[in-house]
C-alpha cells in the first residue's frame, strides 16, 4: 500500500502526516531543477508550526525549522528518496508513522526502517518530530542476532 493510497481515505491529524510524507516526496524529487533552495519548502511549512517547530533526528540532533529546511535543502539536492508505507497509528495528542525509507546519495545507499512521531499544537500543526530508525550493521549487509540470554551471538 502506498501513501496515497492510504491518504485518501484518512482524515484528521494522520491526514496531515501523509500529506507531509506525500509532500516531502514531491519536493525532494524537484530538488535537482535550478532554482530550488530553502523557499521551495513552503508547502511543507503550511503545515508546520513554524515558530515552535523542533525536529529530533535518530542521532538525537535539535533542529528548528529554519535549520530544519537547510538540512533538507542540501540533503534532497544530492538524494534520490523514496519510502513505502507500514502503519500509521494516532492517538489524541501523537501520530505514529511507520515507514521503509530508501535512499542513494552518489554510490551510497539505504533501507531504513523508521518510526517518526508527529506532535502537533491546539491549531493542528506539526509542532515537533522525533525519528527512530532501524538499519542494517554498516559494512555487513547483516543484523546482528541475540541469544535468550541477550548476548550477541
Amino acid at each position: 500500500m502506498t501513501i496515497a493510497d492510504v491518504l485518501a481515505t484518512a482524515t484528521g491529524r494522520s491526514r496531515v502526516v501523509l500529506e507531509y510524507s506525500q509532500i516531502t516526496k514531491r519536493l525532494v524529487d524537484s530538488a535537482k531543477q535550478p532554482g530550488f533552495s530553502v523557499e521551495s519548502w513552503a508547502p511543507l511549512a503550511e503545515l508546520i508550526a513554524v515558530d515552535e517547530f523542533v525536529r529530533v533526528g535518530p542521532f538525537k540532533e535539535v533542529m528548528n525549522w529554519d535549520q530544519y529546511t537547510e538540512f533538507l535543502t542540501n540533503w534532497a539536492r544530492s538524494s534520490d528518496w523514496d519510502c513505502s508505507f507500514q502503519r500509521i497509528t494516532e492517538t489524541p495528542e501523537l501520530v505514529f508513522l511507520e515507514l521503509e525509507e530508501r535512499s542513494r546519495v552518489g554510490d551510497f545507499t539505504s533501507v531504513v526502517n523508521t518510526v517518526s512521531i508527529y506532535e502537533f499544537n491546539a491549531d493542528n500543526k506539526v509542532q515537533r518530530i522525533a525519528v527512530y530508525l532501524q538499519m542494517e550493521l554498516p559494512n555487513t549487509g547483516t543484523v546482528p542476532s541475540f541469544d535468550a540470554a541477550g548476548g550477541a551471538e
